[in-house]
């Protein structure tokens, strides 16, 4: 199951931002936001869209679960 990225935003533009997804650049829809983000801003996404603006704790939180998991599914 996907539960999508995390990134940090690099640009935000007008209905978009580019985000630093691990060692990629992404061009995301912010459109699904009520909050505005800033260059800095952590964002969850998913299919080309930024679901939700994560503080640096809830970011960091999520990173460690997801590097957990990762290594559960590990054979």
């Amino acid at each position: 199951m996907c539960l999508g990225e995390l990134g940090r935003v690099l640009v935000v533009t007008a209905g978009s931002a580019d985000v630093q997804v691990g060692d990629r650049v992404r061009t995301v829809s912010l459109l699904t936001l009520d909050d505005p983000v800033a260059p800095g801003d952590w964002v969850q996404i998913h299919s080309g869209f930024a679901l939700a603006r994560l503080t640096d704790d809830e970011a960091r939180e999520a990173e460690q679960i997801r590097s957990l998991t990762d290594a559960e599914e590990q054979p």
